[in-house]
Formats: C-alpha cells, structure tokens, sequence
C-alpha cells in the first residue's frame, strides 16, 4: 500500500511540540529523525542489541507522519500549517516547511539487519539468519540466530555474560529454565554445550515465533526446547508448568529490578545444589541484586562484569 510521507523541517528544541500538535489533529504516529546522542539513561533503559551511531548534532529534527491517500488530507495538511504558523510566535521551530513525498509500507522488522553481522562470543560464532558460514568456520561451535521482533543477538553485554557463564556451568544431560528467553540463544547454546532439555518463559508473544524459527536454523529438536508465555513470578500456571525442584540451571538475563522479585521463585523451580545465572544488572544494581540473592538461600558463586554490567552466578 501506498501512503503520502510528510516531513516537517524543524529543530530538535520544537520535535516535542510538534508531535503534540500532530497528534491532538489526529495524526496517529510520527518518526523522529535527529542527531542527538543518547544519554547513557537512555542507553541503559532502551536495553538493545545494536545502537547506531550518530553523525554530529547539528540541531535540525525532520518530524515525519504518513496518511493514506484521501481527500481529506489537504484539509489535514492546512490545519498542520495554521499551527505551525502560530507555535512559530512562541517558539523557535527552525525552518517549519513541510515536504511530501510518496512511500511504500516499510518493512520497520527487517530494516535494523543491516547493522546485525556475524561476530565471536570467545570461540562460539554467532551467524544472522541472512548471512553464509565461511568455509574456515564449519568446525567452530555456530549459532544461527535471528531474533526477529524478540530480545537476544548475542552482541549485548549481558547476553555474552550470560553465554560464558553457561560454558562453565552446562553439563551434559542438563534441565534448563531460560526465564525471559526472548529470540532463544541462551537456551539453543545451552543444548549445543549438551544440556537435556530448555524450558523458555517470556511475557511477549513474539518469542514463540522467534524461538521456532531458531530452534529450525540450529537443529534443536521440538521437544528438546519448549516454551511458555506466561510471568513466572505471579502466574501460577506458568509456575506449576514448569515444575518444582526440576531444573539443574536456570537463567535470567533481565533487568534487575524484574531479577530482585524473581530470584525467591527461581528457587523453588532449581533442584538442590542447582545452579542460578542473572544477568542484566547494571553496576549501581548490583549490591541490590546481590542481597536478593543472598535473602534467597543462594550461595553466591561468581560475579562477572562486562563493561557497566554485572551478571552474578549462584547456587542453591
């Protein structure tokens, strides 16, 4: 389908405003493209994969917002301009021309693969979906992966913490609780290294198809890699699905405030001496995290860092 794509020339300072505008004339949804830095909040709060980097702020902001073609639109666009005009007394809006052009449907799922390439976690390869294996790396440990809308590339800090925690740690013939499992590359590692059987948990929807399509790629057999949608903290079907005193191994790669009501849960599903890997914690979070841990019953085994991440392995 085809739609009329409107980019409204401005700065950074009025990108705000502007979208406010747009939205109160009925305009659902607008893209903003501008060359801020992300504050490092920013970073740690988007909890992503992959970031861009930006060219230099030179304080110009497009606002872009689409409607279908229709007669109604020139009514839409006078109305825009009539505001614009009048947020132009109050405050400085750079430019404020609006520029049309024609645009297909994006394909938003697929675009960020351009910045997903292969890469070395230690001597485990991480390959794209999209991308061939090199003849001199068939003899390597390869994850063919492609999160598709679920967390998990493997480029993250704390998804790499987690994937050096579990060669130490798997051992064959293994059960596995992958709480928060998104795209599945702890869990599909964690059966490469010889671990039984994974259980994922997620809240979104959008790691089932994630995890099937990988599970494909890799080999995994459906039986050996099942999963749940469903908060395991409070949910308990979730909780009585996934069994008491079963798994030899769990892990958590999720923020720490989820990690601090988790971890008491965790328990109840890890057999006696089993073994607890979190990650996502950054490094003011870490005592916090820690305590939780402790509070538990656990016995706290390592704590591994990566930049501002800490990743903390126990046993129960």
């Amino acid at each position: 389908m085809k739609w009329n794509k409107y980019t409204i020339k401005t700065v950074s300072g009025a990108e705000d405003v502007i979208s406010a505008i747009l939205a109160d004339l009925g305009v659902q949804g607008v893209e903003i493209e501008d060359k801020q830095p992300l504050t490092e909040q920013e970073k740690q709060q988007m909890f992503v994969d992959i970031l861009p980097e930006l060219p230099e702020d030179d304080g110009v902001a497009y606002v872009n917002f689409y409607l279908e073609p229709g007669e109604d639109n020139e009514t839409v666009l006078r109305r825009i301009c009539r505001e614009m005009e009048e947020l132009r007394a109050f405050m400085e809006i750079g430019e404020g021309s609006i520029a049309r052009s024609e645009t297909e449907d994006k394909d938003w799922i697929n675009n960020w693969k351009q910045y997903f390439k292969q890469f070395y976690v230690d001597d485990i390869l991480i390959i794209p979906s999209w991308e061939e294996t090199k003849e001199e790396d068939r003899d390597k440990m390869i994850i063919h992966m492609d999160p598709g809308t679920a967390f998990g590339t493997g480029m993250h800090e704390t998804t790499q913490l987690c994937i050096r925690q579990l060669k130490k740690y798997v051992k064959p013939g293994m059960e596995l609780l992958d709480v928060g499992t998104g795209s599945g590359i702890l869990s599909i590692i964690a059966l490469k290294l010889g671990a039984a059987h994974a259980l994922g948990t997620d809240l979104d929807p959008c790691a089932v198809p994630a995890v099937e399509d990988n599970k494909a790629a890799n080999g995994i057999a459906p039986g050996d890699f099942t999963m749940l949608i469903g908060n395991i903290i409070d949910d308990e079907t979730v909780q009585q699905t996934a069994g008491r005193e079963r798994y030899d191994l769990v892990t958590a790669n999720i923020l720490a405030d989820v990690l601090i009501p988790l971890t008491p849960v965790v328990g109840r599903h890890l057999k006696p001496g089993g073994i607890y890997i979190t990650s996502g914690i950054l490094d003011v979070k870490e005592l916090e995290v820690r305590e939780a841990v402790e509070a538990a019953g656990f016995t706290v085994l390592e704590v591994t860092r990566q930049g501002e991440w800490v990743s903390i392995t126990a046993r129960k």
